[in-house]
């Protein structure tokens, strides 16, 4: 598919996917009314419904979304590995871990951005010890490695602070928190999210020249000019703004970065420098639908983003598994 239609068809399906965000809801209103109380500003409290609650979910949904989708085709792109996704270098689980830490310790009742700062927070820690861990020249495996030892020990952490909850409910909270949502933001998250999550996109489309070349082996990217400790600086800075960012704000919401590139990669001829953007408007484009889905299907139950993307991920990776099977075969 020619690149130009793709990202029509693309950003054509994101934008219908953001309007039905704003238009779907518990409120039994039509979406032309919805709508119309968006733009126009009656001072009844379907405006204010519309600007403080749908407008900065919908927002956050496609930041969010993109934000997973694009880091995980930079992911796969530098590790050439289909099975590469952000969480795997730690970042999820150390941004998770800060934001279960301020639960715990009573900061996030106490103050109201106590919970996403302290998940910034603890995927910055992540990254600084990526980098000690993994040395200023050390390879692609070496970067998993040192990945996989810190999303182990922040998983590990986590249990136990849910382990040491002075009580039920607090535990409650933060399983609730680890689901991933959208629910109940505010723009007050959308700020604080979005330097960060534009920041980090920045820096991981910056890295698709570099990308493009190492499909040819590192040593040919090197004989190109490419400095992989630069590309290596760009991928892992750019996930974690990006990621840490999502994380901070929504919760821990997996699948979205590891199904969206393989979904997209058929249509990019496999080229890294387009499946960036194109992940990009991908995943925003699942997240908010399957932010619309939780809205739809128990609307009077709390039913978490973060589950509904798994239980919609998994059988679609597992689907496309067997596929590659029987390509190979």
């Amino acid at each position: 598919m020619r690149p130009r239609v793709l990202f029509s068809v693309l950003g054509l399906l994101a934008a219908a996917a953001f309007a039905a965000s704003l238009a779907v809801g518990p409120a039994d209103v039509g979406p032309g009314q919805s709508l119309s109380a968006l733009l126009r500003d009656d001072g009844g409290p379907l405006t204010i419904v519309m600007r403080e609650i749908r407008l900065p979910r919908a927002i956050l949904g496609a930041l969010v979304g993109a934000s997973l989708g694009l880091s995980g085709a930079a992911m796969q792109g530098y590790l050439r590995n289909p099975l590469a996704e952000p969480g795997l270098i730690g970042i999820s689980g150390s941004a998770a871990l800060g934001a279960v830490i301020a639960i715990h310790t009573g900061l996030a009742a106490a103050f109201a951005l106590a919970l996403p700062l302290a998940a910034l927070g603890g995927s910055a820690l992540a990254v600084l010890l990526i980098l000690l861990l993994a040395g200023p020249r050390g390879s692609s495996m070496t970067l998993i490695l040192a990945g996989i030892a810190i999303s182990a020990l922040a998983g590990a952490l986590t249990a136990l602070v849910l382990n040491l909850s002075p009580n039920p409910f607090a535990a409650y909270e933060i399983m609730f928190w680890l689901m991933g949502s959208l629910a109940d933001r505010s723009f007050s998250h959308v700020w604080l999210a979005l330097p960060f999550i534009l920041a980090g996109g920045l820096a991981l489309l910056m890295t698709a020249r570099g990308l493009d070349a190492l499909t040819l082996g590192e040593d040919a990217a090197q004989s190109l000019g490419i400095r992989l400790d630069r590309l290596r600086l760009l991928l892992v800075g750019g996930t974690a703004a990006a990621v840490g960012a999502s994380t901070a704000v929504a919760g821990a919401i997996g699948f979205v970065g590891l199904v969206v590139p393989h979904l997209l990669r058929p249509f990019v001829g496999a080229r890294p420098a387009l499946l960036l953007p194109a992940s990009a408007l991908g995943g925003a484009t699942l997240l908010l639908l399957a932010d619309v889905a939780v809205r739809v299907v128990l609307p009077t139950r709390d039913l978490q983003l973060g589950v509904l993307t798994a239980l919609v991920g998994a059988p679609l990776f597992l689907h496309l598994i067997f596929k590659t099977r029987r390509e190979f075969a």
